[in-house]
């Protein structure tokens, strides 16, 4: 399951570009090797984050992971219903379950992050 209209980076992270501020997550193929997630922590709105930095964890039953910024930006939101339901990114990765919403410091570093086709041919790999 990778959709077509999201971005993608190769630490396994979506972002829903085309809007400001953009949705951020992580995929499929992530939540599915980590398992049953039982935590996430998540950066504050207002938080500056760079490309490529870790800016939080997922704590499943299997390990801790962290996730990585796609881009460089301020997150104006999080996803307070993962505090309370965690199991939301397991169920619904690409809706429910995001993570942050950033404001992009470069909107056009989007157009250089992975398009469905390139995120299959990473996983497949």
């Amino acid at each position: 399951m990778i959709p077509e209209n999201l971005r993608y980076t190769a630490e396994h992270e979506w972002v829903a570009a085309g809007a400001d501020p953009v949705r951020v997550g992580i995929t499929d193929f992530a939540q599915d090797a980590l398992g049953d997630i039982v935590y996430v922590q998540l950066p504050e709105p207002g938080t500056t984050v760079a490309a490529g930095d870790a800016f939080g964890e997922v704590e499943s039953t299997k390990s801790v992971s962290e996730i990585y910024a796609p881009v460089s930006g301020v997150v104006v939101a999080r996803n307070e219903a993962l505090g309370d339901s965690p199991d939301l990114i397991n169920t619904d990765p690409y809706g429910e379950g995001w993570l942050v919403e950033l404001r992009p410091s470069d909107p056009a570093v989007l157009d250089s992050l992975l398009d469905a086709d390139g995120y299959r041919k990473l996983t497949e790999s």
